[in-house]
């Protein structure tokens, strides 16, 4: 995806996740983490509607099968967090300190510290 068409799609993806302050930590994992690749067209949980994309926290478990195992866990903690599935939190112990750090700045934006 082009610089310029990932930013304005990253815009649409928080433009849509303001005022929920779940999704909007949320998404910004998809975002930060992974070099945003998470948050890209063509994944089966981005969906391109217009005039904004949105995303559908519920499939993602359906589709990790092919990811490492701190890509799994890692999009499995932000799909909960998105209003997806339970996650098991003993994951974040397996995580590198990076995503461990972004987690934690979700979390705490989910928690009404608006970090993001």
């Amino acid at each position: 995806m082009e610089l310029m068409g990932q930013v304005e799609h990253h815009d649409q993806l928080r433009a849509w996740a303001r005022g929920d302050i779940t999704a909007e930590a949320a998404v910004e994992l998809l975002i930060r983490a992974f070099g945003g690749r998470f948050a890209d067209r063509g994944n089966a949980w981005v969906v391109p509607d217009e005039p904004s994309a949105w995303v559908d926290w519920e499939k993602i478990p359906e589709w990790t099968g092919g990811l490492s195992g701190g890509e799994r866990r890692f999009l499995l903690l932000a799909a909960s967090l998105g209003g997806g599935e339970p996650a098991d939190l003993s994951d974040v112990s397996m995580l590198d300190y990076a995503l461990q750090d972004l987690l934690l700045d979700a979390l705490r934006h989910a928690g009404g510290r608006r970090v993001f």
